[in-house]
């Protein structure tokens, strides 16, 4: 049985993979809402224009 399986059936692994999202949430949200660094971006940038993207 994988975890996607169990968690459809209910028990302790769906009430722990429920709760562990919930506070990865709470944690990581306003994180990954932040704006990437300028430098970041170039980075990226020159990539893609490396790759030809």
């Amino acid at each position: 049985m994988t975890s996607s399986q169990s968690s459809r059936q209910g028990g302790p692994e769906a009430a722990f993979e429920l709760w562990l999202n919930h506070r990865l949430h709470q944690l990581y949200d306003s994180v990954a809402q932040e704006p990437l660094p300028p430098d970041l971006l170039r980075l990226i940038e020159t990539d893609r224009t490396r790759r030809g993207e």
